[in-house]
């Protein structure tokens, strides 16, 4: 393998020349060999910065900072990253050091190496094109890193909400599938009046949409970028109509909603909107977990427990027990849902950890955001897949139940009263009896309206 020499503040250093990377990329890929997740594991972000390195040029070009013909090379290179290609050569680890500068200095030498090659020249030639001069024009890690993280994470929220609404469909198909079933409604693990699998599986689906709604409003926070503000705010070494061109620039490249923000200083120092969109990932992960929990009690058994669902079964339960089936779906969302909360609060202890006019950890949160989407995409994706959409209702059971239920003496109520309704199911427990037949051992209602009062059907919804 040929080698070229590039040199840094710290010295020369050897790259291999097959790298479109140069020593700063390098020296990052030996220094922080933390967590074995690299950049290219997120495409998302890489096109962000991509865009971003883009529309600077743009902005550059028209205010005559950026030679005309040397800009059109660094949009092409930024285009091809934009499409996909040249992503193997971004193998920093999420986690570094260094605010982000890392992340930074791999994109502009990347984005210089394939202009350069563009143009017939050799990679390295940096005098030619040059990744902090041309590339890094106008621009500081400072806002480059965090208007990229806004930009990747409010595009790939995209990809989870549609995950979601697929979810709801699936959820709702069941719903009607088995809209006729009634079955017993629980609280505190206790039974409780009756409820239709319809209503059931209806309710799960309006949660997640009611996460969608979340999402989608608490991501508007990311739309304003710091693009101008270079090292804390100030605008050193750009030109005094940088922002104002990005912002037009910005609106084509990457969306009509994007914009440069008043007040660069808070672009800058502020990551307190990654802990709001965070939250709402968490809201969701904390929804979605209790569902898991609700699929897995209520397939319990199924013998000895409720039974009242039977989940596909996926793979064998157990190593020593023959025929065991495990709610491993489920079960693998759960832990899912876990991590998602944790990295929630990584975020808030990074978000509040920065100091001054700059906060030192935004790779810790782009890393747990990017990661909590993708990892609620792809576990929602094996939850209807694998779950939801080979879900049985067992309507024997749920019958059975919902027929033997003491609580459905709720309903007399407005009948006989809450004291003698509490007599009646008393002695239900003692006596191991139905509602039905202690009411007309008791005397307390004719035959007739009791078998209206008690109609499981018309118990599902509001009446008088």
């Amino acid at each position: 393998m040929t080698k070229r020499i590039e040199k840094d503040l710290i010295g020369e250093m050897e790259v291999d020349d097959s790298h479109y990377y140069g020593v700063h990329s390098q020296r990052a890929i030996e220094n922080f060999p933390i967590t074995g997740i690299k950049t290219s594991n997120y495409p998302v972000f890489i096109a962000a910065f991509a865009k971003i390195k883009k529309t600077s040029a743009l902005a550059n070009k028209e205010l005559g900072e950026l030679d005309a013909k040397l800009a059109e090379y660094i949009i092409k290179a930024c285009d091809k990253l934009i499409a996909g290609e040249y992503h193997e050569h971004f193998a920093i680890d999420m986690i570094q050091g260094g605010a982000g500068t890392s992340m930074n200095m791999n994109a502009n030498e990347v984005i210089a190496n394939v202009a350069l090659e563009l143009m017939g020249n050799k990679k390295g030639e940096y005098t030619i094109v040059s990744p902090n001069d041309h590339v890094n024009m106008s621009q500081s890690t400072n806002d480059t890193y965090p208007s990229s993280i806004k930009v990747a994470v409010y595009e790939y929220i995209d990809t989870l909400v549609a995950e979601m609404n697929l979810l709801i469909k699936s959820l709702e198909k069941k719903g009607e599938q088995y809209k006729h079933v009634v079955k017993v409604g629980r609280t505190q693990l206790q039974d409780a009046v009756p409820m239709t699998v319809g209503q059931w599986f209806n309710n799960y689906a309006n949660q997640v949409r009611s996460s969608i709604e979340t999402l989608l409003d608490s991501r508007k926070v990311l739309l304003g970028l710091n693009m101008g503000a270079t090292a804390i705010g100030t605008g050193i070494t750009a030109n005094p109509a940088y922002s104002k061109t990005f912002d037009k620039h910005v609106k084509d490249v990457i969306g009509k909603d994007f914009f440069v923000m008043k007040d660069l200083f808070v672009g800058t120092q502020d990551a307190s909107g990654f802990t709001y969109v965070s939250g709402g990932l968490k809201r969701f992960a904390v929804q979605l977990s209790k569902i898991c929990n609700d699929f897995r009690l209520a397939s319990s058994g199924p013998r000895a427990g409720l039974g009242e669902i039977t989940l596909p079964a996926k793979q064998a339960g157990s190593s020593i027990m023959p025929g065991k089936i495990n709610p491993v779906i489920a079960e693998a969302v759960n832990q899912v849902c876990f991590q998602v909360i944790g990295n929630d609060t990584a975020i808030s202890f990074a978000a509040e950890g920065g100091q001054l006019e700059l906060n030192a950890f935004e790779p810790l949160m782009v890393l747990n955001l990017l990661e909590s989407i993708n990892m609620l995409k792809n576990g929602l994706k094996t939850l209807r897949i694998n779950l939801v959409d080979g879900l049985v209702v067992n309507e024997k059971v749920c019958q059975h139940h919902a027929e033997n239920n003491i609580s459905i003496v709720t309903a007399l109520n407005s009948y006989i009263g809450y004291k003698k309704s509490t007599m009646v199911a008393q002695k239900c427990l003692e006596e191991n009896k139905s509602v039905y037949q202690v009411v007309l051992e008791l005397g307390l209602m004719e035959e007739s309206k009791l078998k209206e009062v008690l109609n499981l059907n018309e118990m599902v919804y509001p009446r008088r």
